[in-house]
């Protein structure tokens, strides 16, 4: 095994420094952006409040602070659903690489206008910053996973996959880390804290051109069959690529024109409402697992813990070093376990976490050491959804469909996950105010869900080309004669079970 990932070291040298490439200017920005906006927040209410007293001479009511912190954080969200809408277009028209350049001059302006703010004393240019940010990370949450997906041979893929998921949960250790008051987390250097992400854009804008567009797309989109033979051998060498490129000959020929379908297309296309509803239900899922409930919650956990508010930030820190070490972990196994063991196997295991923590968290105020169970216990499940659903949910994402869909289909889920991530955000607080530690059965009973669903329905897609994923899954109807053919019951057989409708 060591043999060969030396050997795949060497011969696919140009692909692992493109996928670090693209990581540094892709997930990792965003997930700094979303760890790292928590630690200056009162250094930015304080500036707010100072720059409304000097224009107008009279302090800013508490209210007021809130709601213009509130709208710093949701202006984020926003600009990623925006983003995320015009990622498709974008892709589709001037590719992948392009389209990521592009999304690097936006993080640049953003980035300039975020560390010029405090010395124009404006506040509106950390709004307009904030709201740039998220722009670029909605087109980059759905570009960065289809592009590092399409330059990897079949035998790679899961591994390149879920790289997206490793350079993300990179970035938000690293705002973890950075944030610190021992670092860039003060009242001095908070500009500069959030206007790091510039310099990894410049980076991915400067040595990007170097590396060539994804193969499909030359193939597929821009009828380049020379161009994506070009491609393949620059990142893979020069070894026999035919069975590749056959593969893509068979999308091109059962695809209805040689262009991408449009959203509306992709939704009323019968062929691809299985792979739709597939994406769909493991999105929702996984940003109603519980994970940003959980990091919400990890804070107040702490302090029951007794845990000294100095020190918050590095247990906070410690969770975050665990993702990304599990993510890594995924990262190293998914082509050998397959997509499916680890999605229904990291689910279930996240489920009965959540099941022992909302137990210690119901029980801690009988029992104080119940309070380091909990932590234990948060630490636990952030490594599940690590090994499991991080890594492994964007590699199906990726492989059940073909070129022609997966712009639009990205830009359809990834609407979906945006949409669950501000309903989350928004609700949850709320929740927690009703329900206290309760509020995470929501979140088992999604977890259970989804378990279920996927050993049911979802086949493996390890290793297998598009068109023979895409014709399993034309099989798969998610009606109750199918569910009641999975269970083992044979309707044939037993008439009592039709129903008329």
């Amino acid at each position: 095994m060591t043999s060969s990932f030396l050997s795949d070291l060497v011969q696919y040298q140009r692909l692992f420094l493109m996928m670090i490439v693209l990581g540094v200017g892709g997930n990792l920005l965003i997930g700094f952006q979303v760890s790292v906006i928590t630690y200056p927040s009162e250094d930015i209410k304080r500036f707010i409040n100072a720059t409304w007293v000097e224009r107008y001479g009279s302090p800013l009511h508490q209210k007021t602070i809130s709601l213009l912190w509130s709208l710093v954080v949701s202006l984020y969200c926003v600009g990623g659903l925006l983003g995320c809408l015009w990622s498709g277009p974008l892709a589709k028209r001037y590719g992948k690489k392009t389209t990521f350049m592009i999304n690097d001059l936006i993080i640049i302006s953003a980035a300039l206008l975020i560390g010029c703010s405090r010395t124009a004393r404006s506040y509106e240019m950390i709004l307009i910053g904030r709201f740039l940010y998220g722009i670029t990370a909605g087109i980059c949450l759905n570009i960065h996973g289809q592009y590092v997906g399409e330059v990897s041979p079949k035998k790679l893929r899961g591994f390149a996959n879920t790289t997206s998921s490793v350079f993300f949960a990179l970035g938000k250790a690293l705002g973890q880390l950075m944030g610190l008051r021992e670092l860039l987390g003060t009242q001095t250097f908070w500009p500069l804290l959030l206007a790091l992400c510039g310099f990894a854009a410049l980076v991915q804008l400067l040595l990007l051109p170097f590396f060539p567009e994804s193969p499909p797309y030359l193939l597929l989109e821009k009828d380049d069959k020379e161009g994506c033979l070009q491609a393949m051998k620059d990142l893979w060498g020069e070894g026999h690529h035919q069975a590749e490129v056959d593969d893509l000959m068979k999308q091109k020929a059962s695809m209805r024109n040689s262009k991408s379908l449009s959203i509306p297309e992709v939704m009323k296309d019968k062929s691809l409402r299985p792979s739709l509803c597939i994406v769909f239900l493991l999105t929702m899922s996984m940003q109603w697992s519980g994970l940003s409930a959980i990091y919400f919650y990890a804070f107040e956990v702490f302090r029951t813990a007794k845990v000294e508010d100095v020190l918050i930030p590095y247990v906070a820190l410690g969770v975050g070093t665990c993702e990304f070490i599990s993510v890594i972990l995924c990262c190293s196994i998914i082509d050998h376990i397959g997509r499916r063991i680890l999605l229904w196997g990291g689910c279930a295991m996240m489920a009965l976490v959540l099941a022992f923590l909302i137990m210690t968290l119901s029980l801690q105020d009988k029992f104080p050491w119940m309070s380091y169970c909990s932590i234990a216990l948060i630490f636990l499940f952030v490594i599940s959804f690590g090994l499991g659903p991080c890594g492994a949910v964007i590699s199906v994402m990726v492989e059940i469909f073909n070129q022609s869909a997966r712009a639009s289909a990205f830009v359809i889920v990834g609407t979906t996950s945006w949409m669950c991530l501000i309903v989350v955000g928004m609700g949850f607080p709320f929740v927690v105010e009703i329900l206290g530690p309760l509020c995470f059965l929501i979140f088992l009973a999604v977890l259970i869900g989804i378990v279920i669903f996927i050993y049911i329905f979802l086949p493996e897609t390890k290793g297998r080309s598009i068109a023979d994923i895409t014709e399993e899954l034309g099989r798969i109807q998610f009606g109750k004669k199918f569910l009641l053919t999975a269970l083992g019951i044979n309707l044939t057989r037993d008439p009592g079970f039709c129903t008329e409708l």
